[in-house]
């Protein structure tokens, strides 16, 4: 398959890219590497499918990503994905799948239950956007796929300072939250592309991570003596149900393989 993906240069596009490449597809990278901006509508034609990945936002945000320019946060990553998403339309792209978030979700009451056909409901600017590109994508004629991915792991980034804290003997605050490994995350979208019939959206999420557990298995790598923070209480998390990706087939790696990443994250 043909793939054209965007954001390749970016954390899950990272993900996305080496895992296509490793299961035989060509791979077009639409990044600043190559020359694309949100709001362009680059040539996609001979391309089988568009995988979405880019977002312009804030560094190291997401929620509140828009800054002190939410109009500009808005026409990059609303209008500039509408005009994607016409672009390949307009060039025979069959196959769209797009990076969404779980938060869409955000403005559900905390423990509600997130089933995979559950209405968007954002609460924030960056949900907002996310959810109107899906509406976007739903009613183009075209094999289409929002995928609403939790908090995603796998590259040292995401908790070195979680870590370096904890290594140094500071405080750390209680923090429970859901997760998933990027290869589990790209593993998903591959999977997307190859459904004859795939849904309009799926949830994707696997680990229930209280920093607790995470810093324990930091301690046993590590033999630090410091102590653990409090477990946080889970009762107010949101977790999203997967059942439409898991029908499919998919098996994220659960906690075998955040235990088989964290040495590479703590290097």
């Amino acid at each position: 398959m043909r793939i054209a993906l965007t954001g390749a240069s970016g954390i899950v596009g990272g993900f996305v890219l080496r895992a296509a490449r490793a299961a035989g597809h060509q791979v077009t990278p639409l990044d600043r590497g190559t020359g694309f901006r949100l709001g362009d509508a680059p040539d996609l034609s001979g391309h089988d499918a568009l995988i979405h990945c880019a977002f312009a936002h804030a560094p190291g945000r997401y929620r509140g990503g828009e800054g002190e320019d939410p109009e500009t946060f808005g026409r990059l990553n609303r209008d500039g994905t509408f005009r994607l998403f016409d672009a390949a339309v307009r060039d025979g792209v069959d196959r769209i799948v797009f990076l969404s978030s779980r938060a869409v979700h955000d403005g559900y009451p905390p423990g509600t239950p997130l089933p995979d056909d559950l209405p968007a409901r954002p609460a924030n600017l960056y949900g907002q956007v996310k959810a109107d590109a899906e509406a976007f994508l739903a009613q183009l004629p075209v094999k289409g796929t929002a995928i609403r991915a939790t908090g995603v792991y796998g590259l040292p980034a995401k908790w070195r300072g979680l870590f370096d804290d904890y290594l140094a003997g500071r405080p750390i605050p209680p923090r429970i939250a859901t997760e998933v490994h990027g290869d589990d995350l790209a593993a998903a979208i591959l999977l997307l592309l190859d459904q004859p019939d795939p849904p309009a959206q799926v949830n994707c999420s696997d680990l229930i991570l209280d920093r607790h557990d995470l810093l324990a298995e930091v301690r046993t790598l590590t033999n630090c003596p410091h102590p653990l923070p409090d477990r946080a209480d889970p009762a107010f998390l949101r977790i999203q149900t997967c059942d439409r990706l898991r029908a499919l087939g998919w098996q994220p790696g659960g906690m075998a393989k955040l235990r088989a990443t964290l040495p590479h994250l703590l290097c």
